[in-house]
């Protein structure tokens, strides 16, 4: 675990109500377990009790369970997990994501339809121009009740051959923990995917 867990190395730990997601910093490394401080309480962390955890190595994205041996306030100690895996080697996980939703902008909605996704941005379909300067309002749905509300930035517009527009953008977060729940449903549809 050594090799692939290092001090100052920012990681996402999931409890199993993934609405307590949390990150922090990894501030030790030994054979049988690291530290790592919180950014936020530990809310519905639990000692001895398996959690999910992402992080970014040079390997790409590792994923693994583990759970916390020790809590003292922020600081938690972790058990080295017995196996892990690494997801892919974008910074973020991508999946096919196919929605009809609207963005706005500038009080005008558009309607798109999204193609992959991924905590980092998009990919959609457009019949309509896009401003490539423009910061689109949009609702990401990750569940029927649960939205993930962000900015999106176009980066790249392309003409489609069936019509319309191919857009390709990154999001912006109003907070960080947005940010954590994207990071998280898309790394758990992705294993889904993939255990199909």
């Amino acid at each position: 675990m050594r090799e692939l867990v290092t001090e100052g190395q920012e990681t996402i730990i999931i409890p199993s109500n993934y609405k307590y997601a949390n990150k922090g910093v990894v501030t030790a490394v030994s054979a049988s377990d690291f530290t790592l401080e919180l950014e936020y309480e530990p809310e519905n962390i639990m000692l001895n009790t398996y959690c999910e955890f992402y992080t970014q190595t040079k390997h790409g994205k590792l994923y693994f369970d583990s759970f916390a041996k020790e809590i003292k306030g922020k600081t938690l100690v972790i058990a080295s997990p017995a196996k892990h895996k690494f997801l892919q080697r974008r910074q973020y996980t991508r999946i096919k994501f196919m929605n009809e939703l609207e963005m706005n902008f500038n009080n005008t909605s558009y309607k798109i339809q999204t193609l992959d996704i991924s905590a980092g941005g998009m990919k959609l379909h457009s019949n309509e121009k896009i401003d490539i300067e423009g910061d689109y309002a949009i609702d990401i749905p990750i569940s029927e009740q649960k939205f993930v509300n962000c900015t999106f930035l176009p980066i790249r517009i392309e003409k489609a051959e069936e019509g319309g527009y191919t857009i390709s953008g990154q999001f912006s977060y109003k907070s960080s923990h947005d940010k954590m729940i994207l990071t998280q449903f898309c790394a758990k549809r992705n294993v889904e995917i993939k255990n199909k």
